[in-house]
């Protein structure tokens, strides 16, 4: 498996390009501010064919190139629908400081012409992999992940956290559509059951495991602690 990466536009997004191998189709996830030109050289480079683009979710340094990226190789562009508005008015799902940055400038957001919608626990056949979807509200109300499997002795599936997971972090929730206790649920529910040798590719920073992250990251910890104490209560 193919899975190409760099940090793209002012908030330094991780974009990745995964394939089967080069010279095949590709997928594209979370094609941010600056993303575009990174994207043609990955294609360039390994010969290859975007067909679809995932996002995470909705926020503006996720998608910022999604409409041009989808028009320039036609491929379709996969979102939860409780983030399908942010595509065309972005600006309702950042702050306004975010919204500064941006002011330099007149840009005009409309969606791509070919939007899917993704639901949770839906399974996409694309380029030739197979994706889980997982739907992790909290950073934003329609946050998913993307876990594919991967061919290594010590890897069973790679995992695109989006904003979600982070090495030894976790996505904000201060922002509109963000909720705190929403995002603990989500990390309890589908991101604690995961196995440890799952590689963790987030929207931000370096790659970690989830393995890693119950071990070292403080939000998760709590939870687990949390958890602990909830079993003793009842007895079990």
């Amino acid at each position: 498996m193919l899975i190409a990466a760099f940090p793209a536009g002012p908030w330094g997004t991780n974009c990745y390009v995964a394939a089967t191998a080069a010279g095949n189709e590709c997928v594209v996830i979370d094609p941010g501010m600056d993303a575009a030109d990174g994207i043609a050289e990955v294609v360039r480079e390994h010969r290859l064919k975007p067909v679809a683009v995932l996002l995470t979710h909705g926020h503006v340094d996720h998608m910022f190139s999604v409409t041009p990226v989808s028009g320039t190789y036609d491929a379709t562009a996969w979102i939860h629908p409780g983030d399908r508005h942010l595509l065309a008015d972005p600006m309702a799902g950042i702050s306004a400081e975010s919204a500064g940055m941006l002011l330099g400038g007149k840009y005009e957001f409309t969606e791509p012409d070919d939007v899917k919608e993704l639901g949770d626990g839906a399974e996409l056949e694309l380029a030739g992999l197979r994706f889980l979807v997982d739907h992790t509200p909290g950073h934003t109300e329609g946050s998913v992940t993307f876990r594919t499997p991967y061919d290594a002795a010590d890897i069973s599936e790679v995992m695109f956290s989006g904003d979600l997971l982070f090495q030894g972090s976790i996505g904000r929730t201060d922002l509109p559509g963000g909720d705190h206790p929403t995002m603990l649920r989500s990390l309890t529910e589908k991101v604690l059951p995961l196995a440890d040798d799952i590689v963790v590719l987030p929207g931000h920073g370096d790659q970690t495991s989830i393995g890693r992250e119950r071990a070292t990251n403080p939000f998760l910890l709590d939870l687990l602690q949390q958890g602990s104490a909830d079993r003793v209560t009842r007895g079990l």
